[in-house]
């Protein structure tokens, strides 16, 4: 179940399923990445705020260079720079890693037998390579993680209500899983998906007990005031961000 907690007067989203790891959703209050001169100041200040929270160093705040790939990889301790990567796995406690999003799906997946976590960035060119999948297989192939341990947390993102696409789209989505009933719907014409289901979806067939992930409630565009939206917002640079911390 989703709920809310606070860093300093303002807000951020948990899981409870995940409670065993240090991770949050930040909201338009605790935002911490734009490009917009409005936001840099708050920015600025909030991650003063939630490195103290962490306990870190800011330069020990690290995020990935985002380019809507499905390349996931591990996060070292002295590196900072991971191009072209969409999921981090994070398995020391030096670190903290953040993934930002604004519609796009954030997936958050726990071992908490090996105490090893990781966040991936599946927007629909994500969905459709896999990156949740890739993430669950790099912890089996790389930490021996057992599918069966790992806990997840889907976060907010644009929803079924919402999320229109295109025949092409539809197509590479509904490829991206065996079975895709459920998770498509035509309306008045235009093909609606659940990519926050797909996502689960993958998971699942990835060999995780759907008991064991937690699919936010929250859709980017409806709940606006919480969280951005790209569509929503004409291509605003603002971000929620998905962070996590051993």
């Amino acid at each position: 179940m989703f709920y809310f907690s606070e860093i300093n007067g303002k807000r951020i989203l948990k899981s409870s399923l995940l409670d065993g790891l240090n991770h949050f959703f930040t909201t338009r209050e605790s935002v911490i990445k734009t490009k917009e001169p409005d936001f840099e100041k708050v920015v600025l200040e909030n991650k003063k705020d939630i490195c103290k929270f962490l306990g870190i160093e800011e330069v020990n705040l690290i995020h990935p260079s985002q380019t809507h790939t499905s390349n996931v990889d591990v996060a070292k301790a002295c590196m900072s720079s991971y191009p072209d990567t969409d999921g981090l796995i994070l398995t020391n406690k030096q670190q903290a890693v953040f993934l930002n999003f604004a519609d796009c799906t954030p997936v958050i997946i726990y071992d908490s037998k090996n105490h090893i976590g990781a966040v991936s960035h599946a927007g629909w060119r994500g969905t459709a390579g896999m990156i949740a999948s890739k993430t669950v297989q790099k912890m089996v192939d790389e930490y021996a993680s057992n599918p069966k341990d790992l806990k997840a947390a889907i976060g907010p993102a644009i929803s079924f209500c919402c999320y229109n696409v295109g025949e092409d789209v539809y197509r590479k989505l509904s490829a991206s899983v065996k079975d895709f009933e459920g998770l498509s719907e035509i309306r008045q014409g235009d093909i609606f998906v659940d990519l926050k289901g797909i996502n689960k979806r993958q998971l699942v067939e990835a060999g995780l007990d759907e008991n064991n992930i937690d699919v936010c409630p929250y859709c980017t565009v409806c709940n606006n005031n919480l969280f951005f939206s790209y569509r929503k917002e004409n291509a605003t640079t603002n971000r929620h961000s998905a962070v996590i911390k051993l």
